[in-house]
């Protein structure tokens, strides 16, 4: 079987239409909160994090559904169920309606993310597993940065949030019937699982992966939840979001070009070094540079006339604010495959759903306390403490896997073709 079968390709077509359909309008829900319903801070973060709360409870029973029963079907029943709910957002008049269609939409897309990523499994030659798993990473990661720029950028132009959920639903549409005509091979369901252990909902060997991979899904959180509002209140900038996007996704792209032969070597710990690295770098830069160029010591530091200071200032803005994206997107892509195959050779065969999900269910834990607590922070200390705190929890996180994390993913590898 060839790595880019038809199958995978069309696995790979419905990932990308999901996450895209899903992060369109994601960092212009602050301003659409707060235009349209007048929310305060904390208010949009909690409405936001209510997503990721439901999918994260559906998670894990989404890994024992793909184990237990037909994928095609699991799969096919949670993308229906994503892309009506699109529906909801227009239809939501007020500010209560709106956060129970958000609320409630999380579910059917904790569960799609689980059994996609499965079927991508299913799909792939195992010789070819690792590095197919990367390729399938980078289709979300890509619809992660490009969609938003587009978002962005039609909402820049028209001022119609209504289209944008009008395009998601027909993004989600597409993705529906493209994974409609997948074929599975046949494979025989579970039956002889004890009627209750954790090991069903939940990694348990995995446990460390899935708490770094908390750490690294809270600071992107922050990242794509707040960067528009931010870009707006805090730096002045209007019209920058959608080209930060643009070279987030070019990063993305970037790592598959410089991590696809470690990925095909099985160098996974390496790979997940890199991107760590990288991102934590990206963080930093993100906050740093426009901090210090905002600060009462600037001039002083740099000692120059006044428009001469200002020029750099702007330079420094625009270094610190666009580098970053690059940055954070190279990280990025090298990161999430390399956790994504660590995870899976960790998980026996008959637990590759409950390895998908493990790893999303980290992700989502992640996200919605970015969300939750990037909304608290900025309320009461603003938003630049939200992103500094941000660039100390992927601090954390970075120390936790070097130090921690990489032996305790050795010690329990089930794949010796890859470290």
């Amino acid at each position: 079987m060839r790595l880019w079968n038809r199958n995978f390709c069309k696995v790979m077509a419905a990932n990308f239409l999901l996450f895209a359909a899903f992060y369109l309008f994601v960092p212009l829900l602050p301003i659409y909160l707060t235009d349209h319903f007048d929310a305060t801070k904390d208010i949009i973060g909690l409405v936001l994090s209510l997503f990721s709360i439901t999918a994260l409870v559906c998670r894990p029973f989404s890994g024992y559904f793909v184990d237990t029963f037909p994928r095609k079907r699991v799969l096919i029943i949670c993308y229906l169920l994503f892309t009506i709910f699109f529906l909801g957002y227009l239809a939501a008049g007020t500010l209560l309606v709106f956060a129970l269609v958000r609320t409630l939409h999380g579910g059917p897309f904790g569960a799609l993310t689980v059994a996609n990523s499965t079927v991508a499994i299913d799909v792939l030659p195992s010789s070819r597993r690792t590095e197919g798993i990367g390729y399938y990473g980078l289709s979300n990661n890509l619809a992660m940065a490009l969609a938003p720029s587009i978002g962005v950028f039609l909402y820049k132009e028209l001022h119609s949030f209504d289209l944008l959920f009008w395009i998601a639903f027909g993004m989600a549409s597409v993705g529906l019937l493209v994974d409609s005509t997948i074929q599975l091979p046949q494979r025989e369901l579970a039956k002889d699982k004890p009627p209750m252990s954790l090991d069903r909902f939940f990694l348990v060997r995995g446990w460390l992966l899935g708490i770094n991979m908390v750490a690294f899904g809270f600071c992107f959180g922050v990242l794509s939840n707040y960067l528009a509002i931010y870009s707006r209140e805090a730096l002045g900038i209007t019209s920058g979001t959608g080209t930060y996007f643009m070279l987030l996704a070019s990063g993305l792209m970037l790592s598959r070009l410089s991590g696809a032969r470690s990925l095909r070597q099985g160098r996974l710990t390496h790979n997940a070094t890199t991107g760590m690295c990288v991102s934590l770098v990206g963080y930093i830069l993100f906050i740093l540079m426009p901090t210090l160029a905002q600060s009462s010591m600037f001039n002083a530091l740099i000692g120059r006339p006044k428009g001469a200071t200002l020029a750099v200032r702007e330079c420094s803005i625009f270094i610190g604010y666009y580098g970053s994206a690059l940055l954070i997107g190279l990280g990025n892509g090298h990161l999430w495959p390399a956790f994504q195959n660590m995870v899976i050779s960790v998980a026996r065969n008959n637990q590759r759903g409950t390895a998908n999900s493990t790893l999303l269910i980290s992700w989502d834990i992640g996200m919605g306390l970015s969300m939750l607590g990037g909304g608290i922070i900025a309320e009461f200390a603003g938003y630049e403490a939200a992103f500094w705190t941000m660039a100390a929890i992927n601090l954390v996180g970075v120390l936790t896997y070097l130090l921690v994390t990489r032996q305790f993913f050795r010690a329990r590898n089930l794949n010796p073709s890859v470290d």
